[in-house]
């Protein structure tokens, strides 16, 4: 497949003349898991040690590079960052949550956060599953900013 380049339009919008607000954004992902790779997180023998504490770390750091790894991102000033995992029957979901206080929102960081611990998740585990299955990271909701709110209704 041959792609074609567009040219001459890319560009950071411009956000200088926005106002500054008050912004969340929540993310989530999953990651379907073997019942044998479950069981070894919940009796803490996973090989590379403590997958949710590691991942968490991992998760946040994603969240406060963002506008390193995408282009056209703006820095923003995060105000906090948290991650939770929730154990379920086939597998752990991520869910990310993002607060600032800027002319942008934080969407992007939320999107990156829970990528990037579901990633991590799977770096610490590959070594007894490698049929993990990253799944579903998608926005949940948002707050703030011209366009206002929103919320998936999935």
């Amino acid at each position: 497949m041959k792609l074609k380049c567009q040219k001459d339009n890319l560009r950071m919008i411009d956000v200088s003349a926005k106002e500054k607000t008050a912004r969340t954004a929540v993310a989530e992902g999953f990651i379907e898991i073997s019942q044998k790779t479950l069981k070894a997180i919940k009796e803490n023998k996973t090989p590379k040690g403590d997958v949710f504490t590691t991942s968490k770390i991992a998760g946040i750091m994603a969240a406060k590079a963002t506008p390193n790894t995408f282009p056209m991102c703006h820095p923003i000033n995060m105000t906090h960052c948290d991650i939770k995992f929730g154990i379920e029957k086939k597998g752990i979901r991520v869910e990310s949550f993002i607060k600032t206080f800027d002319r942008t929102g934080a969407e992007m960081e939320a999107l990156a956060a829970a990528g990037t611990a579901l990633l991590n998740i799977y770096d610490m585990l590959k070594a007894i599953d490698k049929g993990m299955t990253i799944t579903n990271v998608r926005l949940l909701k948002k707050s703030g900013g011209k366009s206002g709110n929103y919320k998936r209704k999935d």
